[in-house]
């Protein structure tokens, strides 16, 4: 790939400094564009803020990336919040985080509320049953994006055939997986280095993109070098704004109140699930579907199908199970539905995305600390070939959903997997971007219900 910087630019020198101001403009933009899921969105960013404007290095930008891979929660959204706080301090962390997803939560909740209301109508139907489909390919097309980058050896490949089996054939939590994954890579740092000598989610690249304002050699900035007293005031502010909403929903609803449990269950699902929104997406169903009984398995697939065709993270499909667990547990009674909903939905979002700000905020000097060091991005490389097993054991969960709705015992839905096929084809083949594959899809379920 060339530059895409003007000609007349002289990239060997680093771009201006930004100003706040002008950054916020930025991650208000990337905010109400970020389609595509989490491959789609760590794209556009790198193209973004790599290749065009120079804000970060590309080896810079991979590091942070490969932290993000780690954590539990949304990397992309995470991965924001990182660079904007390695720029412009907390507040510029805060801001980056919040924007990524504040247009896709106002969104969600929109169409929770037109799905419940016209959601058995025909059209939408036909819609939502041309889209699942082509979810299913958009999730498959995933893993191959992030598997060609991370699976660059045979040990790697293996690394993630193990994970893929353990979650598919022995149910194996993924936070044991990822524990695994990180004990053997920090095994192999010491035995087979070369093996691991590779970046975690998209990839080390060779390519240069000129200068950056954050460069390979630019020394850390002072609010980003770890200090023991900074780590401890981040993580009592993080445990006090837990614990007061927390506590409030207990005092007002109880603690088995729906709210409450709410937001507990989110605040677990936060924290116990890695490898972003592919890899959450079964823990959530399991909890909200079997276990709660929230809402039902058609309809979580309905809910994924929305969180496809709107910006911001993947994950913020859980704001969509919120509103539908607040529609139908009816915390406020029966005459407060919709708020009641709303309410629900924005409880799973706060208590979702919270440890992430407070995991970033915290964990970033550690970070900024370990360029380099094989130490650090050997686990980190195992994790996110892990994560390339789990996201394809995603992909064949949909699968089942969808192409064989009755079960798997059950009628074949051939026009579905047709759909399904078709949006593949168009992913791999034609390189097509994930929306217009949506929207083509969508109408091609306007056809058959004709």
């Amino acid at each position: 790939m060339e530059n895409t910087e003007p000609n007349h630019i002289d990239t060997s020198l680093p771009p201006q400094p930004v100003s706040f101001i002008a950054a916020l403009r930025f991650w208000g933009k990337l905010g109400f564009i970020s389609f595509g899921g989490p491959a789609g969105q760590i794209a556009i960013m790198h193209q973004e803020l790599v290749e065009q404007r120079r804000w970060i290095s590309e080896r810079r930008f991979l590091h942070a990336l490969n932290y993000c891979m780690l954590l539990p929660g949304p990397e992309a959204q995470q991965l924001a919040t990182y660079i904007g706080w390695l720029m412009h301090r907390s507040w510029g962390g805060i801001a980056a985080g919040l924007l990524f997803i504040l247009p896709s939560l106002f969104l969600l909740i929109l169409l929770s509320w037109i799905y419940l209301r016209f959601g058995e109508a025909p059209v939408v139907s036909a819609i939502l049953y041309g889209i699942k489909p082509a979810v299913t390919a958009v999730v498959l097309f995933a893993a191959y994006r992030i598997g060609s980058r991370a699976l660059k050896n045979w040990l790697m490949r293996l690394l993630a055939a193990l994970a893929f089996a353990a979650i598919l054939v022995l149910h194996t939590p993924f936070p044991i997986i990822v524990l695994i994954a990180a004990l053997l890579g920090a095994l192999g740092s010491r035995i087979a280095p070369s093996l691991f000598a590779v970046s975690g989610g998209h990839g080390a690249s060779k390519l240069s993109y000129g200068a950056a304002l954050i460069d390979d050699d630019t020394p850390t900035p002072g609010h980003a070098q770890f200090r023991w007293a900074r780590l401890g005031t981040i993580l009592l502010i993080g445990l006090a704004l837990w614990s007061g909403v927390m506590g409030v929903l207990c005092w007002q609803f109880g603690w088995q109140g729906a709210f409450t449990q709410i937001g507990w269950f989110f605040t677990k699902a936060a924290l116990l699930t890695f490898g972003g929104a592919y890899a959450v997406l079964p823990y959530v169903y399991q909890g909200a579907v079997e276990h709660y009984h929230w809402l039902s398995a058609a309809q979580m697939i309905d809910g994924l199908a929305l969180g496809e065709t709107t910006p911001g993270p993947l994950i913020m499909i859980v704001t969509f199970v919120g509103f539908l667990a607040g529609w139908h547990e009816l915390p406020l009674g029966a005459d407060s539905m919709l708020m009641s909903a709303t309410i629900a939905a924005l409880i799973v979002t706060y208590f979702t995305f919270l440890p992430s700000f407070v995991f970033i905020l915290a964990g970033g000097p550690l970070v900024e600390s370990t360029h380099g060091n094989l130490k650090f991005t050997a686990p980190l490389s195992a994790i996110t070939a892990a994560v390339v097993g789990v996201i394809l054991n995603l992909a064949v969960f949909f699968a089942l959903h969808v192409f064989w709705p009755a079960g798997f015992g059950g009628d074949f839905d051939g026009v579905a997997a047709l759909i399904g096929v078709y949006a593949l084809i168009t992913l791999f083949r034609f390189k097509v971007g994930v929306m217009p594959v949506i929207v083509m899809s969508a109408a091609a379920g306007l056809l058959v219900s004709l």
